[in-house]
């Protein structure tokens, strides 16, 4: 398959050139750095300047990542940096793998690395966005590449009009490839007044009789671990509800797989030691209900995953954890959104956090009028298609499972 590609890419190239298709693809490749070379001080300070923000490429949350975790190791640095003299800075970095390490697909694209978090926003330097934009691109033509795939991109963001500014001036169009909207929270109103806007009275007031049922149990309490060695303890509370739960049933629980183990216990406490990451935890009594864990970028916190005791659940814990940490975040002058990166239509956060943040997967080519890139494209419409009917098939099954589970009703 890859050879047949391969042929057809070459094939299609001279003819296309003499169309008058820009011929200055590099004859050699340059290879791209491996990204836990790049060093974390230099990541960092670009973090901190960084145009929008993005939780899960912060240096602390991604190098964890490609460290250990599962299918996401041994990312590359698609890094730009400034002309400053006398030395210069990075002023542009996504963490990026190949098409074929991302979907199999061997064909000549970079796509953006999984940083486990459902966001891959690039992070660019707010003061020299397009220039580094410009060199992110240049690094990806210097390594080979016909096209950039930026997955899970906040499509409406500052990142994404820096792109679209620089591929306009390089006659260059980027094609959406599937986009969604996803629960965000505006944290900047008073949070009892985003609750009563969102629930209204009458849910809210169901709520507030389930907190008091599970009171029952002992004083409830929400808790935030935010030191090191208190989201460190916190971290296994949480573990351990989420794989208590259909996640553990399923096998997607990180505490089931060593390396997602290994990668969440180094995260959080190294994220932790800057302020950028939290445990938050609701209690009844001595007993732990439900926990979640928060990452915070500038102005923006992220709500990574939550885990609940199923053995409360006629009592609402997520949602109970979800109301006190809408409280939380709102009450934080430094926190003006928070992202759920849920999936669309998420049935517990969505009527919660009613803003909605666009997230897509955006096509970048690196020449105009590349035979190439559209062999790339139908490539990747092909297998989303494909993935589209076996997810349908999935759910009919499990749907046809619940039913054929359920006794028949007497007569």
């Amino acid at each position: 398959m890859a050879e047949i590609i391969d042929r057809t890419i070459a094939h299609a190239l001279p003819a296309a050139e003499r169309r008058g298709v820009d011929s200055s693809v590099p004859p050699s490749r340059e290879a791209l750095p491996a990204l836990d070379t790049l060093e974390a001080p230099i990541w960092q300070q670009l973090a901190e300047r960084a145009l929008e923000p993005n939780g899960y490429y912060l240096p602390g949350w991604e190098r964890a990542v490609n460290a250990s975790a599962r299918g996401r190791t041994g990312a590359s640095a698609l890094c730009a940096w400034s002309d400053d003299e006398p030395s210069s800075r990075l002023i542009g970095l996504a963490p990026v793998t190949s098409l074929w390490r991302a979907y199999r697909l061997p064909l000549p694209a970079l796509a953006s690395g999984h940083p486990y978090g459902t966001l891959c926003t690039p992070l660019l330097d707010a003061d020299s966005a397009e220039p580094a934009v410009m060199g992110l691109l240049d690094a990806a033509r210097r390594a080979g590449a016909h096209a950039l795939l930026l997955r899970d991109m906040s499509v409406a963001g500052p990142a994404m009009q820096a792109f679209d500014s620089v591929l306009r001036r390089q006659q260059l169009r980027p094609r959406l490839l599937q986009s969604h909207q996803r629960a965000l929270l505006d944290a900047t109103d008073d949070g009892e007044a985003v609750l009563q806007d969102a629930l209204g009275g009458k849910k809210l007031k169901e709520l507030r009789r389930q907190r008091n049922r599970l009171a029952e149990h002992g004083d409830v309490c929400f808790k935030v671990a935010r030191t090191p060695e208190e989201a460190a303890a916190a971290l296994e509370t949480f573990l351990a509800l989420e794989a208590s739960g259909w996640k553990g049933r399923r096998g997607t629980a990180l505490i089931q797989h060593d390396g997602d183990a290994a990668f969440i216990r180094r995260a959080v406490p190294s994220l932790a030691q800057d302020g950028a990451c939290e445990i938050i935890s609701l209690f009844a009594g001595e007993i732990a209900v439900a926990a979640g864990i928060v990452l915070r970028h500038r102005s923006r916190a992220f709500f990574f995953k939550l885990g609940v005791d199923q053995h409360f659940a006629r009592y609402s814990p997520g949602v109970q954890l979800t109301l006190d940490l809408t409280r939380h975040l709102c009450s934080d002058p430094v926190i003006s959104t928070a992202d759920s990166t849920a999936g669309p239509g998420h049935p517990m956060i969505d009527p919660i956090w009613r803003g909605r943040l666009a997230i897509g997967d955006v096509l970048i080519p690196l020449y105009p009028r590349d035979p190439a890139v559209e062999i790339i494209h139908t490539a990747l419409i092909a297998r989303q298609e494909g993935l589209g009917l076996a997810r349908r098939a999935i759910h009919a099954i499990r749907d046809w499972n619940k039913r054929a589970a359920t006794p028949p009703p007497r007569r």
